[in-house]
């Protein structure tokens, strides 16, 4: 007899079929996984036969082969266990094999018999929910599970209890959905001294969903203007709080299934590899560039990070993805994401600070900020000086403006935005590109000439023309201008870099 059970296999934020197929033959004692299981799939075989042992079960003195269909697809991860055990169990005749075949299955299996989490269970739940299937999962991912929607998912905290579940012996209660994480703030612009030229500069890239560069000494400010960020971004909607919990399910962080409507916010260390910033590794699992879809990606210290690293954000931030190629799959991650970078302009931090000069300069602010290529921060749109806070200025009270008034004027701008982009695929002006671009952001007669003269004489490349456009845009819905005027377009070219001439 054959046994069948479904399951997924992932490959990015995609849950393909998979069918667990089992057979108990005649012959010499054997438990053989076939299909193209890598070693956690594989060694399922001996916790399944523990936990079986565990509830009272032993498996039959014969041949027995799991196969895992299709077997050209790589099969990563211990969620096959459950389904490989319910298999083993219908071949057995312990469970209804009919039954089985309404449900798809995910879990790893303890010694004990208990079912364990596994990633990426929402993606299963919302596989299963398309195909018009049942969920098997944990139980301590039900609440996960029940965000798909209209699913009927069986969250058994062990083996013993589905079994019952199946008979109809003791039925396990439906999972409720899990709770909504409440919105933390960041830090507040109120406690930042200073700085207003950084601060427009933050409120713009927030307003537009635009990459932003602060540079300046150490102690300017630069990290704790990116701490302030988050408190004046705007709530995810619900559907973008899904695509992020997808990828938070499938890095296994999704914790007790609380989705959140707060955006991301990741600030990996310098000493990052690219698997880690970008995604990849053994098993192509997302990087922070992924962990922080449609949030913030948060680099300080940029030039300490290693430039192939570096450079290997490029394509995700001109697309949105991030497309990991290996010889026996292709995995695609999201990726849009908000850039912001923070660096010193020199080694030392006190270039053209009298008082401080550095021996080596110019040539030691040369070589570190040539650890940054040209071609990622012509990808970055807004540009800015973070000068040193003067000791009169720490002493001044907290200035009347916060983060909440700043969040006002930025929610107001994104919901210009949200409607001028409805049915186009796009959310900010930051992602408007070709006759979308020139049809909502061309500015008016002055404007266009001073574009021009301005695209001359700072060497603007094509990518930093419409850079510039989208930030003008920007700009104008937050004065809550229909058009994009001559001064638009004048703040946002003194956001833009200089290409310094030869």
């Amino acid at each position: 007899m054959v046994a069948h059970v479904g399951t997924v296999a992932f490959l990015g934020l995609e849950a393909r079929a998979v069918e667990v197929q089992v057979q108990v033959a005649p012959g010499l004692p054997k438990f053989l996984v076939v299909g193209l299981p890598d070693k956690a799939a594989a060694e399922g075989r001996e916790r399944v036969h523990a936990a079986l042992s565990a509830i009272g079960l032993s498996l039959p003195p014969k041949r027995i082969t799991v196969n895992l269909s299709p077997a050209d697809l790589p099969k990563e991860g211990s969620h096959y266990d459950l389904p490989i055990a319910l298999g083993l169990l219908a071949a057995m005749g312990a469970v209804d094999a009919e039954t089985l075949a309404g449900y798809v299955a995910v879990g790893e299996l303890s010694l004990d018999g208990r079912i364990a989490p596994t990633p990426g269970v929402l993606l299963a739940a919302l596989h299963a929910s398309s195909r018009q299937l049942g969920l098997i999962c944990p139980a301590d991912q039900g609440a996960e599970a029940a965000w798909a929607g209209e699913v009927e998912v069986v969250a058994a905290p062990d083996l013993i209890a589905l079994l019952n579940h199946l008979r109809g012996g003791a039925v396990l209660s439906p999972p409720q959905a899990g709770e909504v994480a409440p919105w933390r703030n960041g830090l507040c612009l109120s406690q930042v001294k200073g700085q207003e030229t950084a601060k427009r500069a933050l409120e713009i890239a927030a307003a537009g969903g635009h990459n932003l560069l602060m540079s300046g000494p150490p102690g300017a400010g630069k990290s704790l203007l990116a701490a302030c960020l988050p408190g004046i971004l705007p709530e995810l909607t619900p559907a973008e709080a899904l695509e992020v919990s997808m990828v938070a399910s499938v890095a296994g962080t999704l914790e007790g299934g609380r989705l959140t409507r707060a955006r991301p916010f990741r600030a990996p260390h310098h000493s990052a590899s690219m698997a880690a910033l970008v995604g990849g590794g053994l098993k192509a699992r997302p990087g922070e560039v992924s962990l922080a879809h449609l949030g913030v990606l948060f680099l300080d210290e940029l030039p300490e990070f290693q430039r192939p690293v570096l450079d290997s954000l490029r394509q995700p931030l001109e697309t949105g993805t991030v497309q990991i190629a290996r010889a026996n799959a292709h995995v695609t991650f999201p990726a849009r994401v908000q850039l912001v970078a923070a660096m010193n302009p020199c080694r030392c931090g006190h270039l053209g600070d009298a008082a401080l000069a550095c021996s080596r300069a110019p040539r030691c602010a040369a070589d570190y900020q040539a650890k940054v290529s040209g071609p990622l921060l012509d990808r970055i749109d807004l540009h800015v000086e973070v000068q040193a806070v003067a000791a009169a200025d720490l002493v001044l009270p907290p200035p009347s403006e916060g983060s909440a008034e700043v969040a006002a004027r930025v929610a107001a701008a994104r919901d210009l935005q949200t409607a001028r982009y409805e049915g186009h695929g796009v959310r900010t002006n930051a992602e408007a590109d070709g006759a979308l671009l020139d049809d909502v952001a061309t500015p008016d007669e002055p404007g266009r000439r001073l574009l021009a003269q301005a695209a001359e004489a700072m060497r603007l490349t094509a990518r930093g023309y419409h850079r510039v456009m989208r930030v003008a845009r920007t700009i104008a819905d937050l004065a809550g201008s229909e058009s994009v005027g001559r001064v638009h377009v004048a703040e946002a070219l003194s956001y833009r870099r200089q290409v310094p001439r030869n």
